[in-house]
């Protein structure tokens, strides 16, 4: 099995975790998506807050390249975070939404040298 077909499940606990919160405004629905092929892992916010559409990445992670991306992260905790109390280590995750250069410094960089 691969590396990342073992993370798949910790990643499905954080989204179904995250769907049992419910947003404080009446006409906002919290969705799930889970596209196995693509590898691509969704949760969005969807609705309406008259008089504009809402229509919210909350977070977004990929599966790409042997390594777990969170491309979003709108959470407050942090999805990377939850990634590392799931099991996953640092060394296994990326932040996309980083510029590449930021990267080596981010947190999860120094809990990812500490790991090694």
């Amino acid at each position: 099995m691969d590396r990342l077909d073992n993370y798949k499940p910790a990643i499905r606990r954080i989204l179904a975790g995250h769907l049992a919160f419910r947003p404080a405004e009446e006409n906002i629905e919290t969705v799930a998506i889970c596209d196995e092929t693509g590898e691509h892992y969704m949760l969005l916010e969807v609705g309406w807050q008259y008089p504009r559409r809402i229509f919210n990445v909350v977070f977004h992670i990929r599966l790409k390249d042997d390594r777990v991306w969170v491309e979003q992260d709108w959470t407050e905790y942090g999805v990377a975070r939850e990634l590392l109390d799931a099991g996953i280590p640092a060394e296994a995750i990326e932040l996309g939404f980083q510029p590449p250069e930021i990267r080596p410094y981010t947190e999860l960089a120094t809990i990812a040298a500490r790991e090694r």
